[in-house]
């Protein structure tokens, strides 16, 4: 079998790349280790960037999200038992949307269905050949067969434990990461919101994040240890804990109800140099990974599939490969101001073991500085709608 593009992952970066290649008019396979419920039932988060839902708008996809997606205006911090808003829209021009990873990777599911398009689930074995060459392939085994996909390009859109990377030769790729010293412990609930807005929230238990999903649908967080187990957090423990760490303010908004899902997370930091290796290209998780704080994840990854979309029509068009001879360089650029950006917001909100009390101190003035400067505010504000595209 071949193709002009091998897609490696079905998950929303490999699944918008394929959108937008197939709506140029250049052929792609994508080719899923994991079952498509599988890669539909991944809980993950959803506050959307202008650019990713433009993005979006491009390939013709947006139609649910401009129904139900949820635009936010503002964003809430937390500190000290008091709520302060942070006006996104009065100090950028630019708001954000909430809708979840999971509808928006539904969305992409179905418009590749409708279109035809070839997408390979619960391919086993799957591993990457020749990308130093001028013809690259995938092979894997389906139903018991083995098959192999050749193609002029690969897009490694297969997260951070993928085979993409992995294959790459020795000292091919220069890694960077930083791990932090506690979890997430995450609860999904059909409950409505605490407050309209999400709300991160530093406090001497340890953070919290107030997030939605819908105004019926709540995501929530607390900060928990590493070691900590689900098994150990009823539903009524989990919203006690939280009510615990809300401002006052709010905490009476507050309405508990059984989880949808629960989960912890570690969260990391993680960067990936280049992310081009000959015909072979790193997307999203595959290229970095950043802790959910600053809500740039998923961003990311679509300004990533943004870059590499543009340089292969180009490619094909016969116009230029400066698009992908410079892609990691671009990708790279924004990557690194996100992660700063998460590394930041994440250093801020959360109690870190161990730090003492010269660290905490400096958070305090830190987050002071921040609501009483409209400059800081400014900033801020500017990261979290997303920095430009170029």
């Amino acid at each position: 079998m071949k193709t002009q593009v091998a897609i490696v992952g079905a998950g929303p970066s490999g699944l918008l790349l394929g959108q937008l290649l197939s709506r140029s008019g250049i052929a792609n396979v994508i080719v899923e280790r994991q079952s498509a419920d599988y890669v539909l039932g991944r809980i993950r988060a959803g506050v959307l960037e202008q650019s990713t839902v433009d993005l979006l708008a491009q390939a013709g996809v947006n139609a649910r999200l401009q129904a139900e997606g949820l635009p936010h205006d503002g964003v809430c911090l937390a500190f000290g038992g008091q709520l302060h808003h942070i006006d996104l829209f009065g100090l950028t021009g630019k708001r954000v949307v909430v809708y979840g990873q999971t509808e928006l990777t539904r969305d992409l599911m179905e418009a590749r269905s409708a279109a035809g398009l070839s997408t390979v689930y619960q391919a086993e074995n799957v591993s990457v050949h020749g990308i130093d060459g001028r013809s690259p392939s995938l092979r894997y085994r389906q139903g018991g067969v083995e098959q192999v996909l050749q193609a002029d390009f690969i897009a490694g859109c297969d997260g951070y434990h993928g085979v993409c990377r992995a294959s790459l030769p020795a000292g091919a790729v220069t890694e960077y990461e930083k791990v932090y010293p506690f979890g997430w412990l995450g609860l999904l609930a059909d409950v409505p919101p605490v407050h309209e807005e999400l709300i991160y929230i530093h406090h001497q238990r340890g953070f919290a994040l107030c997030s939605q999903r819908s105004r019926t649908r709540s995501r929530y967080y607390l900060q928990c240890a590493l070691d900590d187990r689900v098994e150990r957090w009823s539903d009524q423990a989990f919203f006690d804990e939280l009510r615990l760490r809300l401002p006052e303010a709010v905490r009476h908004n507050l309405v508990s109800g059984p989880s949808l899902e629960k989960s912890i997370a570690p969260l990391r930091s993680f960067v990936a140099e280049p992310l081009r290796f000959g015909r072979l290209f790193l997307a999203g998780d595959a290229g970095h990974i950043v802790p959910p704080t600053g809500a740039k994840g998923l961003n990311l990854a679509a300004s990533d599939v943004n870059f590499l979309w543009q340089g292969l029509v180009e490619h094909y068009q016969g116009a230029s490969d400066a698009g992908i001879d410079h892609y990691s360089r671009r990708a790279l650029a924004r990557i690194w101001k996100a992660e700063r950006f998460s590394w930041w917001l994440t250093s801020l909100m959360h109690n870190f073991p161990d730090s003492g009390s010269f660290a905490a101190q400096m958070q305090a003035a830190e987050l002071d500085y921040l609501f009483s400067s409209t400059a800081a505010m400014t900033a801020m504000a500017e990261n979290y709608v997303g920095l430009p595209t170029d």
